[in-house]
């Protein structure tokens, strides 16, 4: 199989539609992308060049242990792919400080990367939000919705009352502490759903970078189409009772709210 440049990919981003100037927040597995020259790095330069020095170029950066204080400048995330895990550690790639955290180098890379509250991961303050108020795109390389978190701000907007328990460990007055939250989640298998939806409206580009099938979205329009399904439907996204657990805990919660909404 043919290496491919990261001047050809570039070439193939803008083709796709990418805007120049743009804000941008890739989700990627990069092993279907390449072969490409330079690895990763060829990949991430060549998103920056179809941006171009006024666009800003996002990606997940949240850890991988919950069980340890994340630290900004150390804690990997190679949870999220070998191409995220290198751009955080990048010179000019500011990272949010947030165990949800994501990195981003451009223009709106500090708005981007401002502290955000971790018991809210996916709301309007926080990095998935500011990339929706800035109008950005969404550019999935070989992964579907599933992995999109854009989705998970449409819940939050939609007024979703489900939830799962979580916790983490994060620094407080430069100790660690516990933090115990309930966070809207659940499997995101059904996230896939969106593909039909946008196809559908046309508000959906298809097409190939390197190796790999690529889908662009305007944040908007995946929080819009998102937030129509989830109104008439809340639970649209989880599995029926029985199929998965995480699904089943998030339903759970909901019989939980409805108790306590008697009280």
């Amino acid at each position: 199989m043919e290496t491919i440049s990261a001047s050809r990919l570039t070439q193939q981003l803008l083709a796709l539609g990418v805007p120049a100037g743009s804000t941008l927040l890739v989700h990627c597995a990069f092993s279907k992308v390449q072969p490409v020259e330079e690895g990763p790095l060829g990949l991430i330069s060549a998103l920056q060049d179809a941006l171009g020095p006024d666009g800003t170029l996002v990606m997940p950066s949240m850890t991988d242990d919950d069980d340890h204080p994340f630290d900004p400048g150390k804690t990997p995330c190679r949870g999220m792919g070998i191409a995220a895990d290198t751009f955080w550690r990048m010179p000019g790639v500011l990272r949010s400080d947030s165990p949800h955290a994501f990195a981003a180098r451009g223009p709106m890379a500090p708005r981007i990367t401002a502290s955000h509250p971790a018991d809210i991961p996916h709301g309007l303050d926080s990095p998935v939000g500011r990339v929706y108020d800035l109008d950005g795109w969404v550019l999935l390389l070989d992964v579907g919705h599933a992995e999109d978190t854009t989705i998970h701000l449409a819940e939050f907007l939609a007024g979703v009352r489900y939830r799962r328990k979580k916790s983490l460990i994060q620094l407080v007055n430069g100790r660690p502490a516990r933090l115990d939250y309930a966070e809207i989640d659940h499997c995101c298998e059904n996230f896939a759903k969106m593909d039909t939806w946008l196809d559908a409206r046309k508000l959906q580009t298809r097409g190939n970078i390197g190796q790999a099938a690529a889908r662009l979205i305007c944040s908007r329009d995946i929080v819009a189409v998102a937030t129509d399904q989830l109104r008439e439907n809340e639970t649209v996204f989880l599995h029926p009772r029985g199929v998965d657990s995480q699904c089943d805990e998030a339903r759970d919660s909901l019989a939980e709210f409805q108790l306590s909404d008697k009280r």
